[in-house]
């Protein structure tokens, strides 16, 4: 008999029980993705092989078998289904952000600007070495005047053209907030085989160094720990994590580090500072981060991007551009009192905000993401 799995309960859950399921439901879309690859590599063959009619009749038998396998495999670890989706979830990128939203440069593009070569000796130096500075910007060509369809589409001021609703250029004031959940497969720094890893975290003037608590003897350390930082841009954007070996004498050793553009991000219209949860709620492991509530967060982009709505109606029903969301109206606070809510319906928005015309694209869901450390003595290795 299939034993009931009894439902989680809520107090005993936290922020770690949602990263574990997450983690479970990436490693099932990877199984899930390797099947079909195996099964469309066995359908190419199968095609390849149907020239030589005298061979079909044996494959097709060994067809029948292995997809009879397949099915049980396939059919055996859908069981427990009904018990699955208990714990909300975020999304696991197993990969940087930024390859899944081309590097957040919608709009915002960075160039390096390099320092001349003098005399032979700099030939060999490497780009790397002749930055200067970044160039950050954007650049586009277009005829005079606008073709019709733009100007009316997107309501632009023709003289500005396609620059229109960018951020003034003025020194901006933000909170950096750094998770670092944990360090897999790191390279050994030390005689036996192991690392003593720790974090350390570089933002403009702000060096934060982890030390007294490394973790000793560990090639896949736990870290779970966050920073607040507090930096300006465009002065500080450039964001260094790394990880460092400790040692008991002499200097620790730099054992990989990753770079993350905070400025792209920020003003990227992917939305990419504080990610979309899948559900809002107000108590509990679950409780929404953002400093704006969903119908906040809405609001603002249909302002900037011109688009009429929310318009919130009865029935659990928000009108957004042409497009009707329906969702749940009632939210129930630690008590268990219910309330009327707008919050749940904009969220549903939010989650499917690349549908809505012209302004629409995909936002930032609520992650963690995995990104390769590197040391610039061993270039292009991950460590």
């Amino acid at each position: 008999d299939e034993v009931e799995e009894e439902e989680p309960d809520e107090s005993m859950l936290d922020w770690w029980s949602k990263y574990f399921a997450s983690i479970e439901t990436m490693k099932e879309q990877l199984r899930q993705q390797e099947a079909a690859a195996a099964e469309a590599e066995e359908k190419e063959e199968l095609e390849i092989a149907e020239g030589s009619k005298g061979q079909m009749k044996s494959k097709e038998k060994s067809k029948a078998a292995k997809d009879d396998k397949r099915k049980k495999q396939q059919s055996a670890p859908e069981l427990p289904e009904k018990n699955k989706k208990k714990i909300d979830e975020l999304k696991v990128f197993n990969k940087e952000l930024e390859t899944e939203f081309d590097n957040f440069e919608d709009w915002l593009h960075t160039f390096n600007l390099l320092r001349g070569k003098i005399g032979d000796n700099d030939d060999n130096a490497t780009e790397e070495e002749r930055i200067v500075g970044r160039f950050k910007g954007s650049i586009c060509v277009y005829k005079v005047p606008l073709p019709e369809d733009i100007t009316k589409e997107a309501g632009y001021d023709p003289n500005f053209g396609m620059f229109q609703g960018i951020p003034s250029n003025d020194p901006i004031n933000v909170l950096v907030r750094v998770y670092v959940v944990r360090a897999t497969d790191l390279h050994p720094a030390d005689i036996n085989g192991k690392a003593d890893p720790y974090i350390a975290i570089k933002l403009g003037k702000t060096d934060i160094k982890d030390k007294e608590n490394y973790i000793s003897k560990q090639l896949n350390p736990v870290f779970g720990k966050s920073f607040d930082i507090e930096a300006t841009f465009p002065m500080e954007s450039m964001l260094t994590v790394a990880i460092y070996d400790w040692d008991l004498v002499g200097t620790d050793d730099l054992i990989g580090e990753t770079k993350i553009d905070l400025e792209n991000r920020y003003y990227s219209k992917h939305r990419a500072t504080c990610g979309v949860a899948q559900t809002y709620s107000i108590h509990g492991y679950n409780t929404w981060r953002d400093p704006m509530k969903p119908s906040q967060i809405l609001s603002k982009l249909c302002k900037e991007g011109k688009v009429d709505g929310p318009h919130f109606g009865p029935g659990g029903r928000v009108k957004v551009a042409n497009r009707v969301f329906t969702g749940p109206t009632e939210i129930e606070d630690e008590n268990g009192q219910k309330k009327q809510t707008d919050e749940h319906l904009a969220l549903t928005v939010l989650r499917h905000w690349e549908d809505i015309p012209w302004a629409g694209c995909k936002l930032v869901p609520e992650h963690v993401e995995t990104r390769p450390l590197l040391n610039p003595d061993k270039p292009g290795i991950e460590q």
